[in-house]
């Protein structure tokens, strides 16, 4: 682990001075990753995302300079976030409350900085501090390195999800369940 890594927590109201940073990360880590990853298009996902009840951040810091973020927000009875399942998943897999899935939409960190376990820190202070009974993110399938983090974390993949937005991936859906023999969650 970095000496100098610092890991903070932001609610929304404090996040919004960091959006341009975030925008600043997200294209760097997605450089090279086509026209879907631009700064337009991140910026209204920040928007309708950060509004979310129960939106929460972690953002790392090295020397005062943001180098990568986690974030995301427990899903409501009414999301949307399961529309475009491909796969056949168990009855009721889809059904949430705002208790029972929390839904990671980011994990990011600057290219520069990568292979160093800031993702890995940023992962465990997050989801290792969550109460909802699983934990759910999307990948893209050619995404081979977060893929393997990802199965190393304890995360399996469940499914495939096309979100209904112009020229949308197909995403692997994966799923980690919460470790109920742990005080703070999944570790």
């Amino acid at each position: 682990m970095l000496e100098n890594l610092r890991l903070r927590r932001y609610d929304t109201e404090q996040a919004q001075q960091l959006v341009d940073q975030l925008v600043d990360v997200y294209l760097d880590a997605h450089s090279g990753d086509g026209p879907l990853y631009n700064a337009e298009r991140y910026q209204q996902q920040l928007a309708v995302h950060m509004p979310r009840v129960g939106w929460e951040l972690v953002a790392a810091t090295i020397d005062a300079e943001l180098v990568g973020y986690i974030y995301g927000f427990p899903l409501a009875s009414d999301t949307r976030w399961w529309d475009g399942v491909q796969e056949p998943v168990p009855a009721g897999f889809t059904k949430e409350d705002g208790r029972r899935t929390f839904a990671v939409s980011e994990l990011l960190v600057r290219r520069g900085w990568q292979r160093r376990g800031i993702a890995r820190a940023l992962h465990d202070e997050l989801v290792g501090s969550r109460r909802e009974e699983r934990v759910t993110l999307l990948v893209r399938p050619d995404n081979t390195a977060a893929r393997n983090a990802y199965r190393t974390w304890g995360w399996q993949s469940v499914a495939k999800l096309r979100p209904d937005w112009e020229n949308a991936p197909t995403f692997m859906v994966l799923v980690r369940m919460r470790d109920r023999h742990s005080p703070r969650g999944a570790e």
